[in-house]
């Protein structure tokens, strides 16, 4: 190995050689870097340095040997001895369901105590890195462990989350080709280490917070499960239909804009409208007409609706009998109030003694000559009666103000007004609201 390629090789003791463990040493040794497989299972130590693999994976035996042969990677069960020597402590332990689906970390906090212990005498920077699979705010806990070593935090050591986005069959291509590289950390010690770590990696290096790092798995996994399962339940009705579902499932697949892709997924208010409410209780019926028992059809709407419910809780907390609400057309860009999470939301505060005044242009614009003006005439008067067209008189009324819609006249009222009134945010505003103490967040 030449002087550049000394120079950039870390020292990593991977802890745990499981499936995630023994893929991450291979992988890790292929890049140039030394590294200590650690084991409690002397077997498993043992088939590493035999150059066997412990796992059953497409090109992980020939990968393994070869690193063994040129020394790159060895094993230990001496978790002490492994950490003294190395730069980063990459921690592959399983975390596996425990009572009630919570994660059992026993394993992983008894691997970070031995790490504990061998960096107590210890001059040199520890980056401790957690693949592991953990719940948001296992960091924080990690590092109180660490500190009994008599180490501080951030300056001798920091506890990194570098989730891991492996596939397996594929694990070893996944290693190298993931969709980006992701470190939850602010340390820039522990920053710089993780950069030349996967410095051969091509996909990006995204930096972002360590409670960001440890939830993405959960979410991950979360939807593919959802994507099987829906896809499933929409099977099992076109069936009953004697409809093709994998031809329909493929016609689905081929919408990039909208299906496939990242739309509706930023978290903000409930879904309403013409279309979203009635066809997905149409599905729902046509499960039910051919007796096709499904559990996440009949779901999505439950969760709307407890989403209203979640934001009208946010808004009771306050104790404020007048508020002022910006928007109530169900999106932006239209006056449609037809089945809108807003008239929900709404008719629960009125229904609960609150005073409401509304502000929207679209809305306002549509009373008389509009194509919802027969919508707003029968069906909601009693909102529409309500209504306020002067943005700076809604205020001057409110106690709260409720931010229902992204847009740039809604984001200057509620500037105005959060340094008197509280402003309660429905949908994620940008900007800097949300530095102000009266500001309340629905999911932010």
């Amino acid at each position: 190995m030449d002087m550049t390629a000394q120079e950039a090789s870390i020292t990593v003791a991977v802890v745990g050689l499981g499936y995630v463990g023994c893929v991450s040493a291979g992988c890790l040794a292929r890049m140039g870097h030394r590294v200590i497989g650690v084991d409690v299972n002397a077997t498993k130590v043992r088939l590493i340095n035999q150059g066997v693999p412990t796992i059953v994976e497409e090109g992980i035996a020939s990968l393994i040997m070869e690193m063994s042969r040129k020394g790159r990677l060895t094993a230990t069960t001496n978790m002490k001895e492994a950490a003294e020597q190395a730069d980063v402590c990459m921690i592959c332990v399983g975390t596996p369901s425990g009572k009630n689906g919570e994660p059992n970390l026993s394993h992983l906090f008894r691997a970070v105590e031995q790490i504990a212990d061998a960096i107590a005498e210890r001059d040199r920077f520890m980056t401790v890195v957690v693949r592991s699979t953990v719940p948001p705010g296992t960091g924080s806990a990690l590092e109180a462990v660490l500190a009994k070593s008599g180490k501080r935090a951030e300056r001798d050591f920091a506890v990194v989350s570098n989730p891991e986005f492996l596939r397996e069959g594929s694990s070893i291509n996944d290693y190298f080709n993931p969709p980006y590289t992701l470190v939850g950390t602010s340390n820039d010690t522990a920053l710089a280490v993780l950069r030349r770590l996967y410095a051969d990696i091509g996909a990006p290096f995204i930096e972002t917070d360590r409670e960001i790092g440890e939830m993405i798995k959960y979410v991950n996994n979360s939807f593919h499960a959802l994507k099987v399962v829906f896809a499933n339940e929409i099977g099992a009705v076109s069936r009953s239909y004697d409809v093709d579902s994998a031809k329909l499932m493929e016609l689905f697949c081929r919408d990039e804009r909208l299906n496939i892709s990242p739309a509706y997924l930023s978290p903000g208010f409930a879904y309403g409208g013409s279309c979203l409410p009635k066809d997905v209780r149409a599905l729902g019926a046509l499960a039910r007409r051919a007796n096709v028992e499904t559990a996440i059809l009949p779901a999505i709407e439950r969760s709307n609706d407890m989403h209203i419910e979640r934001a009208l809780e946010l808004i009771v907390a306050k104790g404020r009998l007048r508020i002022g609400v910006l928007g109530l057309a169900f999106k932006e860009g239209t006056d449609d109030l037809r089945e809108s999470p807003i008239v929900k939301l709404l008719e629960r505060l009125i229904g609960k003694g609150y005073e409401v005044r509304i502000h929207d242009r679209n809305v306002e614009d549509s009373r008389h000559i509009g194509a919802s003006r027969e919508y707003m005439e029968t069906v909601v008067p009693h909102l529409i009666r309500r209504m306020e067209p002067d943005a700076e008189k809604l205020v001057q009324f409110a106690d709260l103000i409720v931010v229902t819609r992204k847009n740039k006249l809604f984001l200057e009222v509620a500037k105005k007004a959060i340094p008197h009134k509280i402003v309660v945010d429905l949908v994620g505003m940008p900007g800097e609201l949300a530095e102000f103490e009266n500001y309340m967040g629905l999911l932010w």
